[in-house]
């Protein structure tokens, strides 16, 4: 190991003793579930609003954004642009539904609306979808991170995956939250050493970037014409806005933090806080690949030349910044993907005790909840590492294909039954059920297609990305479908349950 490798690892090295200092800090405070799963319910907006920005950029974005824009353009910002609009919804509508009775999860929203059934469904189908993204951001910050430090993949898994689980365990949803800020502040950091070092080389600084980047024009948002083909502005502006829908009405993570706040307005704080300081984090990473890419025009190399994209950004790292500096850098991709782990970790942890233990268990002794909550995350945790190691056995050429094919497999309906539950008073227990059953269907022949195990004449061309969008609208179209055949659920029975029924009182 080189004198820049070892001076990259002792900076990496001290973050992460300090990721573990915070949890054994927060471990002395958690005496209850209430403190591990929302810590009492008293964490300031701006505190979540950071975290919920932490939480949504994972390594992939730290990696994937610089090199989109590096070979391509900003068309990759365009899906964003829609995410400060449904944050005001979520504003305006989610958080009171949520926030309407002391829940703890997004999913006993579902109970009270429809029934168990459609609970245990929703949860069981988040819970695989977060086990899934801890094993791939996991071992996708590996890849670049074993060799920015010189360490093994399986050594590189095990001290990662080890050190996020040790604090998340620890320290509950507050050492969570908090080492997110700290995350954050240190991702921002890397991004600022990164862009400095590219302007301090270039021979005219930062006019030159832009001079360069106007030239081959790397700042367009894409094509404006509609093509299922080519990611357009408008496709991607599509993809961008259910993601976000999804993301602000239904992901565990995002509504954790809404029920973590001590009121209404303190949890509206966080979501516009998370929206409007999300836009310009992305555009600070595009903007990175832009720096690249003008830099390697006027430098140029025939090595990086023959490179793919994604590697553009590490091999930077390693030829053109400082020793220890270089540091920061790694830490802050690191800590990208360490706040997304440590937020699903936890989530697992609260769905599994909240939806899943209290079924077979009603709530009573509280403290056996809480060491189920921590074993629940040390086994999130070791599930994490394992999958990151049996997916690092595999080809990597097909590690996203790999996520894909998995998501596909556990495609359900996720947005559908809280889209159908907030707008709609006709979808009841038994249709929402109905759509689930289509919906599962729909999962199975589309693994079924996808692998050609179905004859020729039942074969759909249809793009494995494409299957959850398709899996909400199946839902939907079954459970309305139903519904008209069906009596209306009593009004009075859907009373704070549907956006036609809420009682605007805040809480």
């Amino acid at each position: 190991m080189n004198s820049s490798s070892i001076a990259n690892l002792c900076v990496v090295v001290l973050y992460l003793l300090g990721m573990a200092g915070i949890g054994l800090y927060f471990m002395r405070r958690n005496n209850s579930s209430e403190e591990y799963f929302l810590g009492g319910r008293k964490i300031p907006g701006w505190v979540l609003g950071i975290s919920m920005v932490g939480n949504a950029i994972s390594s992939i974005t730290f990696l994937a954004l610089p090199a989109a824009a590096y070979s391509l353009d900003y068309r990759w910002f365009t899906p964003n642009l829609t995410l400060p609009l449904v944050a005001l919804v979520a504003v305006w509508l989610f958080i009171p539904f949520f926030r309407r009775s002391r829940i703890s999860t997004a999913y006993e929203y579902l109970k009270g609306r429809y029934g168990t059934g459609i609970r245990l469904y929703a949860a069981i189908y988040a819970m695989l979808s977060q086990l899934l993204r801890l094993m791939l951001i996991l071992y996708l910050v590996v890849l670049p991170l074993s060799e920015l430090l010189n360490i093994s993949e399986v050594t590189a898994i095990l001290l990662f995956g080890v050190i996020t689980c040790f604090y998340t365990v620890s320290g509950g949803i507050e050492a969570v939250i908090w080492t997110d800020v700290v995350q954050t502040a240190i991702l921002f950091g890397g991004a600022l050493v990164c862009i400095l070092a590219v302007m301090l080389q270039m021979p005219g600084g930062l006019p030159q970037i832009f001079d360069i980047c106007n030239e081959f024009d790397k700042f367009s948002l894409g094509p404006m014409e509609f093509s299922f083909d080519e990611r357009t502005f408008i496709l991607m502006g599509l993809t961008g806005l259910i993601g976000a829908i999804s993301e602000f009405s239904c992901n565990q993570t995002v509504v954790q933090r809404y029920l973590a706040a001590p009121t209404v307005r303190e949890a509206r704080k966080a979501t516009l806080f998370c929206a409007f300081l999300c836009m310009p984090t992305w555009l600070t990473f595009l903007f990175i690949g832009s720096c690249l890419f003008a830099f390697y025009q006027v430098f140029p190399s025939a090595e990086v030349a023959a490179m793919a994209p994604d590697d553009v950004f590490p091999h930077f790292i390693l030829t053109e910044i400082w020793p220890g500096l270089g540091g920061i850098i790694i830490a802050a991709c690191l800590a990208a993907a360490m706040s997304s782990l440590s937020g699903s970790i936890n989530a697992v942890a609260t769905i599994w005790t909240v939806d899943c233990l209290r079924l077979i268990r009603r709530k009573g002794n509280d403290r056996f909840e809480l060491i189920n909550a921590k074993i629940a995350s040390g086994a999130a945790g070791v599930i994490m590492i394992a999958g990151a190691w049996i997916i690092s056995r595999i080809p990597r050429e097909s590690v996203y294909d790999l996520g894909n094919i998995i998501g596909a497999l556990i495609c359900s309906a996720g947005l559908a039954p809280f889209m159908l539950g907030f707008f709609t008073t006709r979808v009841g227990n038994k249709a929402i059920l109905v759509g689930m059953w289509a919906a599962l269907a729909f999962s199975a022949y589309n693994i079924l297609n996808y692998f050609g195990w179905l004859p020729q004449s039942l074969r759909w061309d249809i793009h494995i990305y494409m299957a959850g969008l398709l899996c909400n609208l199946v839902m939907m179209a079954a459970a309305l479908g139903y519904s008209l055949f069906r009596p209306a659920p009593v009004t009075e029975q859907l009373r704070g349950l549907t956006v036609w029924t809420l009682d605007r009182k805040e809480n």
